[in-house]
């Protein structure tokens, strides 16, 4: 048994958004349900999956623009992010406007989540790290299992997130990214929030943002 995944590009701002299951029980958590609902309804179908939760790293439009929507149809729990994105959670009606998205449904996580915690699907346990500097209350879902992570908008292939946002802070997202995804490993792929998948080994050793001098 292993966790599997599958990325969907949701929204006009192609936001990766995964599919996450357990392969024995078929379980599956949907990281970053941003929007396009029907595209990932129909990803859950053709996988065979039972959708169990939502997770968030973190509450920007694109990212959880369609959560309060999903869990309602579905009676989903949302899982996360970390309280520190609550003003963002609160801002979702103007965030929709702002960037010319659908109207936001307002929603309340079920369970905030905190560094060092662990969530689970099936039988697949994934760890939880806060790494602020994107926004303050983002989080990071880490399988060493598989040497994978969910990583939203901290790290990208050649880039970082973005910290020109309320909330966003530099120094804090890269001590982010030094302190709590490198130790996860040279050999662990991320899956970033936008575009391609990458290993941290390769980010240390060429993204000119955050390479090791």
């Amino acid at each position: 048994m292993t966790l599997r995944y599958q990325t969907i590009p949701v929204t006009a701002f192609q936001q990766n958004c995964s599919l996450v299951w357990c392969d024995e029980t078929m379980d599956a958590a949907v990281i970053d349900p941003g929007g396009d609902l029907p595209r990932i309804l129909a990803a859950v179908q053709q996988q065979g999956l039972t959708l169990k939760a939502i997770w968030l790293t973190h509450a920007h439009i694109d990212h959880a623009g369609g959560t309060g929507q999903l869990a309602r149809e579905l009676q989903l729990p949302i899982i996360g992010p970390h309280p520190g994105d609550q003003f963002w959670i609160d801002g979702l009606p103007q965030q929709s406007q702002m960037f010319g998205f659908p109207a936001a449904e307002p929603f309340a996580p079920t369970r905030w989540l905190a560094d060092g915690d662990t969530v689970q699907i099936g039988r697949q346990t994934l760890n939880v790290r806060h790494c602020p500097g994107h926004t303050p209350g983002h989080v990071v879902f880490h399988s060493p299992a598989i040497a994978r992570a969910f990583v939203g908008d901290v790290l990208f292939a050649g880039s970082i997130g973005r910290t020109d946002f309320p909330g966003g802070d530099h120094a804090t997202l890269l001590a982010s990214i030094r302190e709590r995804l490198w130790p996860m490993g040279d050999e662990t792929v991320f899956i970033p929030g936008h575009g391609p998948e990458s290993s941290f080994g390769a980010e240390r050793r060429s993204n000119p943002h955050v390479r090791d001098r």
